[in-house]
């Protein structure tokens, strides 16, 4: 048993408009089937996306902080022309800079519409093949330790571990990577960002929730009522979802 991630979920006032700037700025299409607004690629609506993640974007009455997001999305360039025109396109888009700590490092951290941090990165030949989502970056003390956890509580393969970094990826070896990047501080706030796993068909998704349990995951309570899908956070705290299948 194991679960796949299926989109990162994003948290926005104004779902709509952060979906069509996420939309713009990945080339991918945008849809509102219900309450919330999913982008992926292509023009219509294909859930789960088979080749990578979507984005799902949820409205919430309240704006972000101004603490940063611990998880965030890394947007991959094919050369440094590129980098640079995408950069000022998604400027243009309402793409804001931000100042994290970086010092003379070759990619530019913007946010999004509503402040949610993202960087462009300068190309790098592992991202070549895995469409405009680089990767999903999670930022933690324990690379090693969050590798263990989400290497055994979904399907994709561990690909690099070291005390600072560590990263996973779908073992079809599409889409983007998922990496922990060893960072000071802990986790203090909720995150506007997190990810949704999705059970495959056939698999029993309470058995699944007691199995990242097991692995030391931790229920969560977010006034979410009674819902389909389950809340639970990582062993340091990231809020992740087990989505029902439909």
């Amino acid at each position: 048993m194991a679960l796949r991630p299926v989109q990162v979920n994003i948290k926005a006032v104004d779902g709509l408009a952060v979906g069509r700037f996420w939309a713009e700025a990945l080339g991918w299409g945008v849809v509102s089937p219900g309450v919330t607004t999913y982008v992926g690629p292509g023009g219509g609506l294909v859930w789960p996306e088979p080749l990578g993640l979507g984005i799902d974007l949820v409205p919430v009455p309240e704006p972000k902080t101004s603490t940063k997001n611990r998880l965030h999305l890394d947007l991959a360039t094919v050369s440094t022309t590129h980098q640079a025109e995408l950069i000022e396109r998604l400027r243009s888009l309402g793409a804001t800079p931000v100042e994290v700590g970086q010092v003379d490092v070759p990619w530019t951290v913007l946010a999004d519409p509503e402040g949610n941090e993202f960087c462009v990165l300068e190309p790098r030949e592992i991202y070549l093949d895995t469409g405009p989502i680089a990767a999903v970056v999670i930022d933690c003390v324990d690379p090693r330790a969050m590798a263990r956890f989400w290497g055994e509580a979904t399907d994709w393969s561990v690909c690099e571990v070291a005390d600072d970094h560590a990263s996973l990826r779908s073992g079809k070896g599409v889409g983007p990577y998922l990496e922990f990047l060893r960072t000071p501080g802990v986790k203090t706030v909720p995150d506007r960002i997190h990810l949704d796993l999705l059970p495959y068909p056939g698999d029993d998704k309470a058995a699944e929730v007691d199995r990242l349990r097991d692995l030391g995951a931790t229920d969560l309570d977010v006034g979410q009522g009674d819902v389909p899908w389950t809340c639970l956070t990582d062993p340091e705290g990231h809020e992740f979802c087990v989505l029902a299948l439909s």
